[in-house]
């Protein structure tokens, strides 16, 4: 699938660029959608996104050091406030007017850092999408920034048609009713929706695991795709006829995987994710079991799509086939054409409705 006007990003909407836990007392060098940026609190311990380049002699940023909450480029001294701005130039009181670095539109929310790469007026924080689960209450677990060394639609596609859990995940989050249950796809704007139920199938190992089910269940997936690289997974299980298909989840295990998939490059990808349960609240070895056996399947994914990026960077101009299960991601990908077309021809940022 070729990109419009040469680049596969949209611009004017929100991406994860760090977990917050990541920007603590020093810089976090980071690129996204190729633009290479620094990232800091202030004193006031709020956070900042700067280019990661001086503008005196484009000495990176991010080897500087951090001065009363400004950052004092590595080089040659020159100081630069939150809004960028030259505060200090040693040697001189005089500080041109056109001193200072781009800064960029960034928001704390749900433990993790979203940043607007595009236009700074357009820059909305109610049209973050909903990822309350992460910090509410409610809910407990755990997550991590991986690095993808692919195109950040394989990862997109890999989300959203769960097929291969059956041959991929066979010893981890896979069982055989997936692949041999075909999934529902619906759509809601701009939002995509998987839906599978796998009727009275036999739960798969982690759940047998984490809630001790030793007959069959009735096992749900249903994935939301929200552009630009937002992902939702609403998963779980209940014993067979409990009633889970018509609402009714109260005897059995709910999760959600919550999936932010950012590009560093046309080529690699930041992956953000977070695993959240509502039972156990206080159980960490259980957050602690789950985190590794989702790390553990995420990274056999990862091992895949990479796999995958290089065979079709040898072979870019081969055909190939779609096949039923791919139905959810052509529709996310020909969205994701559709709105960067209009993007590049004016149509400015993704509508909150397709992103709530």
């Amino acid at each position: 699938m070729t990109d419009v006007a040469g680049t596969p990003y949209l611009r004017n909407c929100w991406y994860v660029a760090a977990m917050a836990g990541e920007i603590a007392d020093g810089l976090l060098a980071r690129t996204v959608l190729d633009r290479p940026l620094v990232l800091f609190r202030d004193d006031a311990g709020k956070a900042v996104a700067l280019e990661d380049r001086c503008c005196h002699r484009f000495a990176p940023l991010h080897k500087g050091r951090l001065v009363d909450g400004n950052l004092q480029c590595g080089y040659h001294g020159l100081t630069f406030d939150g809004t960028g701005r030259c505060i200090r130039i040693p040697g001189q009181s005089a500080i041109p007017d056109d001193a200072r670095v781009q800064t960029f539109p960034l928001v704390e929310r749900y433990d993790w850092m979203w940043i607007w790469m595009g236009d700074p007026a357009l820059a909305d924080p109610a049209t973050i999408p909903d990822y309350h689960w992460i910090s509410d209450p409610g809910w407990a677990g755990a997550g991590e920034r991986l690095h993808l060394k692919a195109d950040y639609r394989l990862l997109i596609d890999n989300l959203l048609d769960l097929s291969h859990l059956t041959f991929l995940h066979e010893t981890t989050i896979g069982a055989a009713a997936v692949a041999g249950t075909p999934a529902t796809v619906s759509r809601d704007g701009d939002i995509v929706r998987m839906t599978r139920w796998m009727l009275d199938s036999a739960p798969p190992p982690l759940f047998t695991k984490v809630a001790g089910f030793t007959e069959n269940i009735d096992r749900w997936q249903i994935i939301d795709f929200l552009p630009p690289g937002y992902v939702r997974l609403d998963l779980g299980g209940a014993p067979a006829g409990t009633g889970a298909p018509e609402g009714d989840r109260s005897a059995g295990i709910e999760r959600w995987n919550l999936n932010a998939i950012t590009p560093e490059t046309a080529r690699t990808t930041h992956y953000f994710w977070h695993e959240c349960r509502n039972f156990r609240l206080d159980d960490a070895a259980l957050t602690q079991l789950f985190f590794e056996q989702v790390h553990e399947a995420f990274m056999e994914d990862l091992d895949m799509i990479e796999a995958q990026q290089k065979v079709r960077d040898l072979h870019p101009h081969a055909p190939r086939i779609d096949i039923n299960a791919d139905n959810a991601p052509l529709q996310a990908r020909r969205i994701m054409e559709r709105l960067i077309a209009a993007e590049r021809n004016g149509g400015g940022t993704v509508p909150v409705a397709a992103i709530g």
